[in-house]
Formats: C-alpha cells, sequence, structure tokens
C-alpha cells in the first residue's frame, strides 16, 4: 500500500491563499495537515487532515509541536512571518541540541540551507547577491537614520522607494515624492508597532502577530530603492535544492489599493524573470515555493528584480498547464517520481483571484472577461466568505451564489 507524502501548511494569518494553496495540494496527492488560527478559511475546506493551533504568543512551539505530531515529509510557510518563524525555530532547535535534528533537518529540505535565511530576510544583501549574478535590479541601501534619507533621496532621486524589513503585503512599502514624504515614511516605517494597532489586530482580525514586535520594542529596518516606473509582476517557483522545476510568471492588473496585493494578473513570458528567479534559486540553494516580484520598465520592457518573498504567495494554486503547475512539481520532487502535470483551470490569461477582485469591486469587468478564480468544489468555503463579507452569519447565500459570480470561471475539473 502506497503511503501519499504529507504537507505541512505552516500560517500565521488570515490569508484566504493558504486555503487554496491546500485544496491544489490534496488535489496534487500530497496529505495535507496545517497549523493556523482558529476560524481560518483553511478549516473551511475538506482537504485538511489535521489541524494544529497557532498561538501567536508561543509561535516557535507551536511550529515545533504541530511538526512532532504530524511528522510532514513538506512545510511550506505561506507567509512572510511564518517563514521567519520556521528559520528561527531551526536556529532555536541547533543552538538546544548542538547537531542536527529531524526538525532542523526538515526546514533545510523545505526551503534551503540555513546561511541562506539571513540573505531572505534581509532586503539589501538579498538585492547585493542579486546584483553579483548579474540580475537586473534597482539601486538598494539600507537607511540607518534620518540623514540617510536625505543623502538618499539627493542621490537616487525623486520619487522614490522606501521599504521595511519584516513587512508584507506592502504594508512597508512607500513611494515619496518629496523629502517631507520621504522623512515622514521613513519614522513610520523606523518605529515599532503601536500598541494600538497590535491590540485591533488581535481584537478584531484574529492577528496577533505584531504583539511580540510591540513588547520588543522591534524597530525594522529601512531600505531605500531606486524608482522604476512601469508595471508590477511576480513570479512564484517551485524549487528543490537550487533547481526551478515549475514557474508562474504574471503581470499585476489590478491591486486592492496602491501598495496592497493584486487582485487581477495576467499569465506572460518574460525571459528577465524567468532567468533572475532561476539564477536566484540556484544561488541560494532554494527548495519549496519561492516568490519574486518585479518591475517591468515602461520605457524599455526589461524586468527589475526588487525583493524575494520565501514562502507561497496568492497565486499557488493556480495550474496552467506543463511547466506552470507548482503544487505537482512539489509532489514529483517529495517522492522522486515524474511531475504528472493538472489540467489547465484556464485558457484565459487573465486571472481575477477569488475574494480579493470581488471585494474591490463585484461590479469588475475582469469578474466575467477573466477566469473568477472561484473556489466552486468547496461550497463551506465558498459560503463563509460571502457571509463573511456581508457580515450576516444568518444570511444562506446558496441560492444566490450564480448571482454573485460569473459561471464561466468553474473549473474544468472537480
Amino acid at each position: 500500500m502506497n503511503v501519499k507524502p504529507k504537507v505541512l501548511l505552516v500560517t500565521t494569518c488570515q490569508w484566504y491563499s493558504s486555503a487554496r494553496l491546500a485544496m491544489a495540494l490534496a488535489d496534487a496527492g500530497f496529505t495535507v495537515d496545517a497549523v493556523c488560527l482558529p476560524d481560518h478559511p483553511i478549516t473551511k475546506t475538506t482537504v485538511i487532515d489535521r489541524l494544529f493551533p497557532y498561538r501567536a504568543l508561543a509561535p516557535l512551539r507551536s511550529f515545533a509541536d504541530a511538526f512532532n505530531a504530524s511528522k510532514p515529509d513538506l512545510l511550506l510557510p505561506c507567509d512572510d512571518l511564518a517563514s521567519e518563524h520556521l528559520q528561527d525555530l531551526y536556529a532555536e532547535e541547533l543552538a538546544r541540541e548542538k547537531k542536527p535534528t529531524p526538525l532542523s533537518l526538515m526546514v533545510e529540505r523545505s526551503m534551503g540551507p540555513a546561511v541562506s535565511h539571513p540573505i531572505l530576510r534581509q532586503r539589501a544583501e538579498f538585492m547585493a547577491l542579486a546584483a553579483q549574478e548579474g540580475v537586473r535590479i534597482p539601486q538598494t541601501r539600507v537607511l540607518a537614520n534620518p540623514s540617510d534619507v536625505a543623502s538618499w533621496t539627493a542621490a537616487a532621486g525623486l520619487p522614490t522607494v522606501l521599504k521595511a524589513n519584516g513587512t508584507t503585503g506592502g504594508d512597508g512599502v512607500r513611494v515619496v515624492r518629496t523629502q517631507q514624504e520621504a522623512d515622514a515614511a521613513y519614522n513610520a516605517l523606523h518605529a515599532s508597532p503601536l500598541l494600538a494597532r497590535a491590540v485591533k489586530r488581535a481584537l478584531f482580525s484574529d492577528d496577533r502577530t505584531l504583539l511580540i514586535p510591540w513588547m520588543r520594542r522591534v524597530r525594522p529596518v529601512v531600505n531605500g530603492q531606486t524608482f522604476i516606473p512601469g508595471r508590477e509582476a511576480t513570479t512564484l517557483v517551485a524549487c528543490w535544492e537550487g533547481k526551478v522545476l515549475a514557474a508562474l510568471h504574471l503581470e499585476v492588473l489590478q491591486k486592492r489599493h496602491s501598495s496592497g496585493p493584486a487582485t487581477v494578473l495576467r499569465w506572460i513570458e518574460n525571459a528577465d524573470m524567468k532567468i533572475a528567479a532561476e539564477k536566484m534559486v540556484a544561488r541560494l540553494g532554494l527548495s519549496g515555493l519561492q516568490g519574486f516580484d518585479f518591475m517591468i520598465e515602461a520605457s524599455t520592457g526589461h524586468a527589475y528584480l526588487i525583493e524575494i518573498n520565501p514562502r507561497a504567495t496568492q497565486v499557488g494554486h493556480l495550474t496552467l498547464g506543463p511547466g506552470r503547475d507548482l503544487p505537482a512539481a512539489l509532489f514529483a520532487a517529495v517522492t522522486g517520481k515524474p511531475i504528472q502535470t493538472a489540467p489547465k483551470v484556464t485558457d484565459k490569461n487573465t486571472i481575477a483571484i477569488f475574494p480579493s477582485e470581488w471585494v474591490r469591486d463585484p461590479n469588475s469587468a475582469y469578474l466575467t472577461e477573466g477566469y473568477h478564480d472561484v473556489p466552486w468544489s468547496q461550497p463551506a468555503l465558498l459560503i463563509d466568505t460571502i457571509e463573511k463579507r456581508h457580515k450576516k452569519r444568518s444570511w444562506n447565500p446558496r441560492g444566490r451564489i450564480s448571482e454573485a459570480f460569473s459561471t464561466a470561471g468553474r473549473p474544468s475539473r472537480t
């Protein structure tokens, strides 16, 4: 009897994309476990074998307990903080035991060698490494104090971009057009989280990720990066021991807000993006799912690598044919079997991410003109999402789903 390989998804926030990734991994052949917050969207799916609680005030213990109970063949972080927790857990295990442990070995197997971990967390170091590899990048520099901000804007010009390490979802990115804006943005990005913000997230979003940074008075490192006028794009790869196995390259067509996550994307082929991702995966020896963000320069069409996201991103579940099925590629890497690509979910190039684009604009033309990525095969997840959006737990939307969404987005497989 063949035993299916097991993947443990680790997540610290309520991102909907984790649930979609769990569904795709189960379709690819994995048994899927997850460590997450209560009432996470992932709990509304039927694909999870075992759930483990994430405790924001004891995050490393949460992950270690889940690992010891699950005994997975692969760990996949679904957000930036989860990725950092796994790296910290690796260091803690090694410091305590003075030798590799099953957990520390699994972290390296799933993400890449420990020597790459610090580089994944420091934007300026990662960009310097990319430059060594001949990857096209914007100038990037750590801004240690307010005087550095002034010297940076004088040298790089305005507009310019300020980015804080350890942030996600666009929270730590500011495009500034005046020196006054730059100074204010630096002060905001360099400040430790406010208690009111940390408590608000904990009470109303069940997100306690800011409580520990607030208690420790952590001040993020802020980087300056030259502004590239053009279009945003993103790449997500499935990789193994430094080799890219499958990749999705997408251009951003619509965002929730100016610095927020994409809600509509278009599949593209871009040589700059492909080569950059392959070079960085090889240089760092990466495994698992790794995301890369780019700016496609308007005047030249060149793609500039602007940062890495060492975790699954919101497109990881999309299966778009040979070479573009990341869950199938990971399954093949873990089992040693050939890649068995799933049927394409759509032949359309434009993809509206559910529920993000629907939340942004329920009347968006992208919902009908593109592929609307609705999880029809998981009605409980779909209904829960709609109920939360309308804030009416008593409302039963089963008879109204066809009114809310275009059936043209239904997947071709169950």
